[in-house]
């Protein structure tokens, strides 16, 4: 089974560790192509090799590189003559520019097609986006969804094909796991990592904290537009000492994790964006942390019964579930080993690497 997988995600060195898991499955054969670097508001990400025994991964050129919508990679045809796949799995969402520049090389070549996304909202594009979109609907083989919010969207716009819901990418419990020791008493220590934009919820936190009391420190990760915003507005609560901003390489994100009590996602819904998965999510349950999330898209389902749900927005509902866990050491602890247990039943890297192989067999499989 000769497998080409196109996907400007797996610059990241992490995002790799799925790669390897699939390449160890029985009769898999992977070429992965990437470009360079993927620039977007974080900036220019060069890529990182970090995870790349078992499989091929090669760098193709990209064109209009950050352009979300309208990149391309101008060599993927040669690539595709030259390996010979069976199945071009196009890591990408189905309404850009390089999505149906890929599907259509893959289907002169023979090769069945699969695009995958995480898109919740069903957002309506002019021409020529949106007839783009609708010829790659009609004509890829398969599609992997990372949500079934995901999922009804593209059913919504007439996709009629077979659809499998499986997150991009999962986590390595071996190196996201919980502490030695685990934290004894003390300041309750308290996490929120992510951009810092309005619809992420820092706002909502710092007033929800404004109510909480007793003796707890907070920890920003993150940068963005809001920055100075949270920071004033820590201050004009009386609590700029109690609050630190800080930016950590996604290496030292599982020790800073184990240091937690609990973490927060307050993500708000806006008429263009709502969370799509939450990743520092299963990243936090992995390591033993319970986890507190809003009601906003996808997080509902990512926690499902391993933490506290509170209704996006809610400020008083949120100082209640941040009162509750410090108030109750067993419930934390109980919380933190569903985490745990949720996060090896669903969203390790091997499991995502080998749900994503049966969808592949399922694609070739001959009809009876």
């Amino acid at each position: 089974m000769r497998i080409l997988m196109l996907s400007k995600a797996c610059v990241v060195g992490a995002y790799q560790r799925k790669l390897e898991e699939m390449a160890r499955l029985p009769d898999v054969d992977l070429r992965v192509l990437v470009p360079p670097s993927w620039r977007d508001d974080r900036g220019d990400l060069r890529l990182e090799r970090a995870h790349v025994e078992g499989y091929d991964l090669r760098v193709t050129p990209i064109r209009f590189n950050g352009h979300f919508h309208l990149h391309y990679y101008p060599r993927f045809g040669q690539q595709v003559r030259a390996f010979q796949p069976d199945i071009v799995h196009i890591d990408e969402e189905p309404y850009n520019l390089a999505t149906w520049h890929a599907l259509w090389h893959a289907r002169r070549h023979g090769a069945k097609t699969l695009f995958f996304s995480w898109q919740n909202i069903p957002r309506r594009y002019p021409p020529p986006i949106r007839l783009a979109e609708r010829w790659v609907l009609r004509h890829v083989d398969y599609a992997i969804v990372g949500t079934t919010s995901a999922a009804d969207v593209w059913r919504e716009k007439d996709y009629r094909g077979p659809l499998a819901v499986i997150p991009q990418f999962g986590v390595d419990p071996d190196i996201f796991r919980p502490a030695e020791r685990p934290r004894q008493g003390g300041t309750f220590q308290i996490g929120f990592v992510g951009r810092l934009v309005e619809e992420k919820g820092g706002a909502d936190l710092l007033d929800a904290l404004a109510e909480v009391g007793g003796m707890w420190r907070l920890d920003i990760i993150g940068d963005g537009p809001q920055k100075a915003a949270l920071d004033a507005q820590a201050r004009r609560l009386g609590m700029a000492g109690q609050v630190t901003f800080a930016t950590l390489p996604s290496t030292r994100m599982p020790g800073y994790y184990q240091g937690l009590d609990v973490l927060v996602v307050p993500s708000r819904t806006r008429p263009n964006w709502k969370e799509q998965f939450g990743r520092v999510i299963v990243e936090a349950m992995a390591c033993g942390v319970p986890v507190i999330g809003s009601s906003s898209g996808a997080i509902p389902d990512v926690i499902g019964n391993a933490g506290v749900i509170v209704r996006e927005g809610d400020r008083a509902a949120l100082a209640g579930a941040l009162r509750g866990l410090m108030g109750d050491p067993d419930r934390r602890r109980d919380l933190a080993e569903r985490g745990r247990a949720r996060v090896l039943a669903r969203y390790t890297q091997a499991q995502v690497a080998a749900q994503t192989i049966d969808v592949y067999r399922f694609m070739l499989r001959k009809p009876d």
